[in-house]
């Protein structure tokens, strides 16, 4: 039977830890569900993000009853409910706590969704911040999944997956992770995938390996906003506030030109949630911000780790 139990005090060194990480909408949740055979227990119809926090469920493992396998959800990047440095916080706390306890992950599980027609802004930024989080010495533990291939036909999908393995996949591939598809929405095809993973497990106990992330904050006492992973979304979040910069300017000089009282409302209450949005992706920014001194000496200051950040190829190529 599954039970939820908490993501950091509930788990154990002897379990078997699998993480599902990936975008929001790509079946993290609908995955874990057909695992435990809870159909719409956790997954949610919307495009609203179905895992409020980081959230584990443990059951005995098929085959292997004297042994517990614990699933652990993880929000994407994207969630509609917290910001991608409330996320990131999130993930790096249980990660780092874990380890602390000496439990490692024997697996993890990225899932893309198939019919997304193109490697786009949120999906690419989940994708990426996954590699600079996870590193290379933990990808012989990875697999790289595509969901929902009834939603698209075939000749499309494995296009799409040919894209995938070409190019944006092929940093992760090159270090040991592998390709899959979740071709049937079936308990039966869900625990095909995680049973390679566990099968993995079994035969090498000692073999947990750790993220790059838990290697940085605990191993080497590194600070959030120093790591890859914390630098990588100091990027996106600098990004992102020369967008809502410029969009700002174009509402402004709209709202100059415009004589209609109703669309001046209308272009003001835009600015202000604009304004307020810059405001909260400023406030983010500045948390990871790295003083002059440490970004002038950072190739002397960094501390070396044993794994290195995977580098996704850039959208524009």
């Amino acid at each position: 039977m599954a039970t939820k139990v908490n993501a950091t005090r509930g788990v154990k060194s002897d379990d078997i830890i699998i993480a599902f990480m990936g975008p929001t909408g790509s079946g993290k949740s609908f995955f874990i569900d057909l695992l435990t055979g809870q159909s719409g227990q956790r997954a949610k119809k919307s495009l609203e993000s179905a895992t409020q926090g980081i959230e584990a469920t443990r059951m005995p493992l098929p085959r292997h009853p004297e042994r517990n396998i614990v699933l652990v959800d993880t929000p994407g990047f994207d969630d509609t409910e917290r910001s991608d440095m409330e996320i990131l916080s999130m993930v790096s706390d249980w990660l780092k706590k874990t380890y602390e306890k000496d439990v490692k992950l024997s697996g993890l599980i990225y899932l893309h969704c198939i019919k997304e027609n193109r490697m786009a802004g949120t999906t690419y930024k989940n994708l990426r911040m996954f590699g600079e989080l996870c590193g290379d010495m933990a990808m012989d533990q990875v697999v790289l999944v595509t969901t929902m291939w009834r939603k698209v036909a075939q000749n499309v999908g494995e296009a799409r997956e040919k894209e995938l393995k070409d190019v944006f996949w092929k940093p992760l591939t090159d270090r040991g992770s592998y390709v899959d598809r979740l071709l049937e929405a079936t308990s039966k095809d869900a625990w095909r995938v995680v049973n390679a993973l566990v099968k993995k497990r079994l035969e090498k106990e000692k073999e947990g390996k750790i993220v790059l992330l838990q290697e940085e904050l605990v191993d080497k006492k590194i600070a959030l906003n120093e790591t890859h992973a914390g630098q990588a979304l100091y990027t996106d979040l600098q990004r992102k506030l020369r967008e809502q910069k410029e969009e700002m300017k174009s509402l402004i000089a709209h709202l100059g030109k415009s004589d209609d009282p109703r669309l001046k409302k209308q272009l003001q209450e835009e600015y202000d949630k604009l304004q307020r949005d810059f405001d909260q992706t400023f406030k983010e920014a500045e948390t990871l911000k790295r003083s002059l001194f440490k970004r002038l000496f950072s190739f002397i200051l960094r501390k070396k780790t044993t794994a290195k950040a995977i580098e996704v190829p850039p959208l524009n190529g």
